[in-house]
């Protein structure tokens, strides 16, 4: 028996010998293998190794920012949340701090509102069988201000990936000027419509990384090799664009649309010395944060169309030049013949015999029928359509530029082409041209970026300067031809009337573009046209040009197709003299100027007394600081500064945030200022809230994000909190 046990052992130890012996000499020939042919499964043993060993980090660069002419950011990168729900039960070690969602039903009816999404829907994600989920196009780009509500709502499971958006403070702001960008299928953020899209190579990013011997767990061995690629951030783009203009111009295009709903819409503001835009909107729109685009193209520069009457500033200045003008002399008015056709003024039977000077005043086509016809000529005519450039693109800095077509295959055509129909050109063409009229013959090429510097160096990579692209008339034929135009502003006969500004004297042309049929011919009806006004004030020596077409408005009975244009264009041009601080003919002292008066410094002033002085004069003080002295104040002394304005002083010490709460934009960027902050807005009006809580501690360079309501939303908003506080408050312990 005891024999028979022994053998059995035996068997067993000799069975255990050769499976052990066999898994070493398998072992052993993998080894001599791998030594041998220095591979694995057919990749390089000692590559596999060391991409294990070497561990690599993504240092983030960060796309170029967009800015206005004075520093206004119209586009950059800000910080963005992902919003995601961890499932897995197996997250929590801890039962009384759960890391995952433990009640699906009481998280979706906290969360679901705040995201603007369908409680049953979120209540269907968070019952998914997944480790983790997200909640689509509700939880990507969360701002930092939701991003602050969900957390206070400490709900277990729900975390957040940071991430990076393209932001734009403004919304629909120039729109078609900046473009847009957003991330393709690589998460490489790419420009895809204006400076966006052409500077798309300026201000493209390119992240850096850092990579070093590490362990299995990605902890840094000691004495490892580090190597450091340094992230490529893009350059930022200056445009001539300015914020306070093109928000004058956003504005006054809002309340006509609002008004008269027109099919479309297009205004240029520029700067006829230098040839910069300094505004540029159309209308239908569109906000680069949502791209709710219905029109891919920018109509200011992509839209060719027959411009009608003023088109006849451009047929003045060649008459003018060549000498063959002579105001005085008088014509009949009423229908000209052309061949087999007949040209007729827009009221049909004309004014009977009239000067040209009249006929300019009163938009006579039979007048520049014969200015082309018989003084001018044919041939003449066109050198000067050339000349001013009609027959080419501007080069202006956005992409997708057309070009007019100028129609003078028939007699016909040559002639009505002196008065805008037939011949098409864009808007950016009649900017271009007018400048020759309001820069004393030097025609300026329209541009909108200033320049391009790279943020880490300071190195200015793209320069733009002003460029003259021709000089089709003299100084002299200029400011005569600004002065006829200004008397169709203000003679009792003229078509440009609506657009006098009190104070301002105002030189241009008004104009009514048929629109072709697609049936042929042109539309009919009161309405069925391209209503249109090219000016520039002032007109002695103009600061500024504005273009301004609206196209088929709905008119009231009593209403010509000059109130929707003159709304925006007289609005505009106004607001932005007034804030050039273009000095009107007759200073006017109006009770607020009387209210301003200039501001003492308070600089090495106790705060306390520098705040009640303030007070006892009419201002409104806002220390900022937890110092005693007044180290800094907006509005600096000496400034005029209206009774009842903020002001700003900051004290020596610890700076510490206010609340903006109620701030204008003006006010809230004085704190900026003063505090050096980076700010940047969002929508337009009084603050209703801040991205830094009122009481925190700032540093230079801190990321301010701010944003802006009308009155009555602010008014709606601050009434909402205060109730919101209300019940709090009542919710509390009771004495």
């Amino acid at each position: 028996m005891e024999t028979k046990k022994h053998r059995n052992t035996h068997r067993g130890a000799w069975l255990l010998f050769c499976l052990f012996g066999l898994a070493f000499s398998l072992l052993f020939a993998r080894f001599i293998q791998l030594g041998w042919t220095g591979k694995a499964e057919g990749h390089p043993v000692a590559e596999i190794a060391e991409q294990q060993r070497k561990q690599t980090r993504t240092l983030e660069a960060k796309r170029g920012t967009i800015f206005d002419r004075n520093d206004g950011i119209l586009a950059q990168d800000v910080p963005s949340y992902t919003l995601v729900a961890v499932l897995d039960p197996n997250m929590t070690t801890d039962p009384n701090h759960p890391r995952h969602v433990v009640d699906p039903e009481k998280t979706a009816k906290k969360l679901a509102p705040l995201l603007g999404m369908d409680v049953e829907k979120m209540k269907r994600i968070l019952t998914k069988k997944a480790k983790q989920v997200e909640f689509g196009s509700y939880g990507r780009n969360i701002s930092f201000e939701l991003k602050r509500k969900i957390e206070a709502l400490d709900l277990p499971g729900i975390a957040f990936i940071r991430d990076t958006t393209r932001f734009y403070p403004n919304g629909t702001f120039a729109s078609y000027v900046v473009g847009y960008a957003q991330k393709n299928e690589h998460n490489d953020t790419v420009g895809q419509m204006g400076i966006e899209k052409q500077l798309d190579r300026y201000l493209r990013e390119k992240d850096g990384y850092v990579s070093f011997d590490g362990d299995a767990n990605g902890f840094r061995l000691p004495g490892g090799k580090e190597h450091i690629v340094k992230p490529n951030n893009g350059a930022n783009v200056y445009l001539t664009i300015d914020e306070k203009i093109q928000t004058f111009l956003e504005d006054a295009m809002n309340g006509v649309e609002k008004q008269y709903r027109p099919k479309k819409m297009i205004a240029i503001v520029a700067d006829p010395k230098t040839g910069k835009i300094l505004a540029m909107a159309t209308r239908p729109s569109f906000d680069p944060n949502k791209r709710n685009i219905t029109n891919f193209f920018n109509d200011a520069i992509s839209y060719p169309y027959e411009p009608g009457s003023t088109m006849k500033v451009f047929t003045l200045a060649a008459a003018i030049n060549e000498g063959v003008y002579n105001g005085n002399e008088t014509f009949h008015s009423g229908s000209y013949r052309v061949g087999p056709n007949i040209v007729r003024d827009h009221n049909d039977v004309g004014w009977g015999t009239i000067t040209f000077n009249e006929g300019v005043q009163r938009s006579s086509n039979v007048a520049f029928s014969i200015l082309v016809k018989e003084k001018l000529g044919e041939d003449r005519f066109l050198q000067y359509l050339h000349r001013f450039h009609f027959d080419q693109k501007t080069g202006i800095d956005l992409p997708n530029e057309a070009v007019g077509q100028i129609r003078y295959r028939y007699p016909i055509e040559r002639i009505t082409t002196g008065f805008g129909q037939g011949t098409s050109v864009t808007p950016i063409q009649q900017i271009q041209a007018a400048t020759a009229i309001a820069n004393d013959g030097k025609m300026m090429k329209p541009y909108v970026i200033e320049k391009v510097v790279d943020p880490d160096s300071g190195k200015v990579l793209l320069d733009h300067e002003p460029t003259v692209v021709g000089e089709p008339i003299t100084a002299e034929t200029a400011r005569k031809v600004r002065d006829i135009l200004e008397t169709v502003v203000t003679s009792e006969h003229g078509t440009g009337r609506p657009y006098q500004i009190e104070g301002y004297r105002v030189a241009g042309k008004t104009g009514t573009a048929q629109i072709p049929s697609a049936a042929g011919g042109y539309l009919t009806g009161r309405e069925n046209y391209i209503f249109s006004f090219l000016g520039m004030a002032p007109a002695d020596d103009p600061k500024l040009l504005m273009y301004v077409a609206v196209q088929q408005p709905h008119l009231d009975v009593t209403e010509t197709g000059a109130a929707p244009v003159s709304q925006i264009f007289t609005t505009v041009m106004k607001s932005s003299l007034q804030y050039l601080h273009i000095q009107p003919v007759e200073e006017k002292r109006t009770e607020e100027k009387k209210a301003q008066r200039p501001l003492d410094s308070f600089i090495g002033q106790p705060a306390e007394l520098a705040a009640k002085q303030l007070k006892e004069s009419g201002y409104v003080p806002v220390v900022i600081g937890r110092g005693r002295s007044v180290e800094d104040q907006l509005p600096q002394a000496g400034e005029d500064v209206l009774v009842g304005e903020r002001v700003v002083l900051k004290t020596d010490g610890t700076a510490a945030m206010p609340d903006l709460r109620g701030f204008s934009l003006r006010d809230a960027m004085k704190v900026a200022r003063v505090l050096g902050l980076r700010p940047s807005t969002k929508g337009s009006g009084y603050v209703i809230s801040q991205s830094i809580r009122p009481g925190a501690e700032v540093r230079k360079g801190d990321y301010l994000i701010v944003e802006l309501a009308p009155p009555r939303q602010w008014e709606e908003a601050a009434a909402r909190k205060a109730k919101e506080a209300a019940e709090r408050k009542d919710d509390g312990p009771h004495e």
